[in-house]
């Protein structure tokens, strides 16, 4: 049976728009309305001390979701060295589609990858293209839908997309606005029986009891504003407090279905969603095995690159693969594990060798 493997990856970080912490002078609120009685300087030297957040990037205003997820694209495409008319499937993840700057829309129709597929000017008819929703770790669940076509023998490459503008959809009176930014990251899934590269194993869970409104659609924490219009919200330390348990767990699911040594992993591509939350993570997935975290094991793009959702993990991912990271690198042979946790709630990891 034929390997999965990525030949190819790409990624799109808006270059024009560097927004630093300063850059948010807005009247933060509570959740209910009331001031917030810390002035903004401190409430950001809190922030930064607990997200490692110092900058994120912001996409050009005449740059959408699409367009973001094709410039990704186009860069994995060529690191592939395919033909794009031979792609069977594009898959693209994100969560609010096409955002127009300044609008209170999201445009779905026709679909992010079908809108892909048109700027990628691919005319092959059976090249499917689709998008799915699944809170940040989508494109590491489309990876992992990837891998299920060309084990079902449907697919010999796909074209796997996380994109997404955030900070179209922030409230800017919330103090989570400073979390979010915008990006692309994208990759070629192969079919290959040459190589002993590829997805070994994988996790994927949804919980959906009380986890279901932990990030949700609300409106604005002025209120002033229209509450009709909506923006992403979310209840940070619940979300803390379920991923540090349930996000190790999955990730020594995967693991262990493996077969592989907790000692032969060299890196966690982990959804870059809080610097001391993922750290926690990766802590309590070494503790699992009575194991401490390995230096150097766990990669970092958050304190420049903010949270854009699904395309944190393929566009970190890419700068490592592509050299761009100081003082990380992936080999020939090697382990890693890619792991993401977002909306739904949704958890995934991915057990692959290089």
């Amino acid at each position: 049976m034929a390997n999965s493997v990525i030949t190819g990856t790409g990624s799109y970080i808006p270059t024009l728009k560097k927004v630093n912490n300063q850059f948010f002078e807005n009247r933060f609120l509570n959740m209910d309305g009331t001031e917030i009685p810390s002035e903004n300087p401190v409430i950001i030297e809190k922030f930064k001390g607990i997200t490692g957040i110092e900058e994120r990037r912001y996409a050009k205003d005449d740059l959408l979701s699409s367009d973001l997820g094709f410039l990704a694209s186009e860069k994995a495409i060529e690191d592939a060295g395919i033909n794009k008319e031979d792609i069977d499937y594009i898959i693209v993840a994100h969560n609010f589609g096409d955002v127009k700057k300044d609008a209170i829309q999201s445009d779905l129709m026709p679909s992010v990858a079908t809108k892909v597929k048109h700027l990628l000017g691919i005319e092959n008819p059976n090249c499917v293209a689709y998008d799915i929703i699944f809170g940040c770790p989508g494109w590491v669940e489309g990876v992992i839908q990837a891998q299920a076509f060309i084990k079902a023998e449907m697919a010999k490459k796909v074209l796997v997309i996380g994109t997404e503008t955030l900070s179209r959809v922030v409230d800017k009176h919330d103090r989570d606005s400073m979390i979010y930014s915008d990006g692309a990251g994208a990759c070629i899934v192969e079919a290959t029986e040459k190589s002993d590269s590829g997805i070994i194993s994988y996790a994927s869970q949804t919980f959906a009891i009380q986890e279901a409104s932990y990030l949700f659609f609300g409106k604005s924490y002025d209120n002033n504003e229209d509450p009709n219009i909506r923006y992403i919200k979310m209840y940070g330390r619940k979300i803390y407090e379920f991923a540090l348990t349930n996000v190790p767990n999955a990730m020594k699911a995967a693991l262990d279905k493996s077969g592989i040594d907790i000692d032969d992993v060299k890196k966690v591509f982990i959804h870059q969603a809080n610097e001391k939350m993922d750290e926690a993570i990766i802590k309590r997935f070494y503790r699992l095995y009575k194991k401490p975290t390995p230096e150097g094991v766990m990669p970092m793009i958050i304190h420049k690159l903010g949270n854009s959702s699904v395309a944190t993990v393929p566009t970190l991912l890419d700068l490592v693969l592509k050299g761009k990271l100081e003082n990380q690198k992936v080999e020939k042979g090697d382990i890693i594990i890619l792991a993401s946790v977002g909306a739904g709630m949704n958890i995934n990891a991915i057990v692959y060798r290089y």
